[in-house]
């Protein structure tokens, strides 16, 4: 039998899946093991255009029958090479879930040699420290008075307990952000450390309450300290790319050494003007009092994070600034340098409330949803036989246009770039929304002649072509069959 994913269409939009049910097919493609399936005059007339592959095994394939018109069938892959690395993953030791969680994507030749080996070791390492956290813990309340060594320590323990019990729900947070988005960090670093403040606020917010509601405190300190550990667990990873950002002679190590020193310093500082803020008589008698200070306080800290993150310089293309570049080429042919570029980005914004609004990984049957041609897939990939993607586009009356990419198997970030380019041309030069097959063959042609002279302002401008951290989404695959389709 076919996996669940088999019964549902993945659909991307700013990187999250969504699925939805097929419409019935006059001829779906069944496993071998139940007999199913066309038969064989009906295979045979049909022509094969192309195969959308998914991470879980299962494809997509795209035909056209003997009246031209296009079916789709589910199928598992059979490749050698697929059969291989299946058969790698069922006599790993570890689940393939297991691994992309705990391990970097590309795991390992995206990492050296040793890093293995290392966080074996580290393992273990951690778990020690962290006993040894909370061995002293328990001494620490014991020193103020909760409990002591010669009498009962039942109320120092019990509160060592509910104390560690609080940190140990938290780091689930950093944990689950690790595992599940590690891949953001490297094109946004700006915006995922400003967005971890606002998370680490919200977290402040249920420490703050704890007094309001003694009796509930394990619940809403381990709520604040869950909040604040996945702030830290975007803030941590996307301020090592911003260090490695700074470290523009290889030197990362004096780097992060020296934003200690800034860190302590502010810290040392931080710390004597708190205390200084507790010690007066109005925030000593007055919860009110407190709270207000503690918000105003933290808004004022918010605003010097974001023009902190305003100032950065980044020379890596990534979705933001990508647009930024082909839109300013689109319209008025030259490429921003990148100190304009990056005053111009929105650190806040988030791609789907981006202007054109582009969809990622869209497999093709959503993009001919309500279609009548059945040859359009087919004239479609003769139109894109020399890229390494297929765009189309949806009129949506007065409403802007939308805009869906489906990558070929071995598309790279320069993949993508193209697309952008083409939907921003698109985008300007909408005129005749009933024919919309010419709108692309015109966009096309504008790719090929426009986008070399795209590349020449991007290196004028200073921009390095090496530096372009556009990511092709994991799925689907499209896989050109058609001998007429090739390259």
């Amino acid at each position: 039998m076919l996996s669940a994913a088999a019964a549902a269409d993945v659909r991307f939009y700013g990187g999250a899946p969504r699925r939805r049910r097929l419409r019935p097919r006059s001829c779906l493609a069944s496993p071998p093991a139940s007999g199913g399936g066309c038969s064989e005059s009906e295979s045979e007339k049909a022509r094969s255009l192309l195969v959308e592959r998914y991470q879980d095994g299962v494809s997509k394939r795209y035909t056209l029958d003997g009246n031209s018109k296009l079916q789709v069938h589910w199928e598992r892959r059979e490749s050698a090479v697929n059969t291989v690395e299946e058969e790698e993953d069922a006599n790993s030791l570890i689940p393939q879930a297991v691994k992309d969680f705990v391990l970097p994507a590309g795991f390992p030749g995206s990492v050296s040699d040793d890093y293995l080996e290392y966080m074996l070791w580290q393992l273990p390492t951690n778990v020690t420290g962290w006993i040894c956290h909370t061995l002293v813990t328990s001494t620490l309340l014991k020193a103020v008075g909760v409990g002591s060594f010669t009498g009962t320590s039942a109320a120092a323990s019990a509160a060592a307990i509910r104390w560690v019990s609080k940190d140990g729900i938290g780091a689930f947070g950093r944990l689950f952000i690790g595992g599940r988005f590690g891949t953001l960090f490297d094109d946004d670093p700006k915006k995922w450390r400003m967005y971890a403040d606002f998370i680490g606020s919200a977290g402040s917010i249920f420490e703050l309450i704890t007094p309001l509601y003694p009796g509930y405190f394990l619940p809403l300190a381990s709520l604040g300290n869950l909040a604040k550990a996945i702030g830290r667990g975007f803030r941590d990873p996307s301020f090592r790319v911003i260090q490695n950002h700074f470290a523009k002679s290889g030197n990362l190590g004096e780097v992060a050494a020296k934003e200690e020193v800034w860190e302590v310093g502010a810290q040392l500082l931080g710390l004597s003007i708190g205390v200084l803020i507790m010690d007066t008589s109005g925030v000593k008698s007055s919860y009110s009092t407190l709270v207000l200070t503690w918000f105003s306080v933290r808004l004022l800290h918010l605003w010097f994070r974001y023009q902190s993150l305003s100032v950065l310089k980044f020379r890596t293309v990534n979705l933001k600034r990508a647009r930024i570049l082909v839109r300013s080429h689109v319209g008025h042919h030259v490429v921003p340098d990148y100190a304009a570029c990056n005053k111009e980005e929105n650190i806040l914004t988030w791609e789907r409330f981006l202007h054109p609004q582009i969809s990622f990984g869209v497999p093709m049957e959503i993009m001919f949803d309500g279609e009548e041609s059945n040859d359009m897939v087919d004239r479609l990939l003769k139109l894109y036989r020399n890229e390494k993607y297929i765009l189309f586009v949806k009129p949506s009356g007065s409403r802007s246009a939308a805009f869906f990419v489906t990558f070929k198997e071995g598309a790279t970030s320069m993949s993508v770039l193209r697309s952008l380019w083409q939907a921003h041309w698109l985008h300007k030069n909408l005129q005749r929304q009933d024919e919309v097959f010419t709108w692309v063959e015109e966009s096309v042609l504008a790719l090929e002649h426009g986008f070399t002279d795209f590349l020449k302002q991007m290196e004028i401008a200073g921009w390095d072509h090496n530096q372009i951290i556009l990511k092709v989404p994991k799925e689907p695959v499209l896989v050109i069959e058609h001998p007429d389709q090739e390259v």
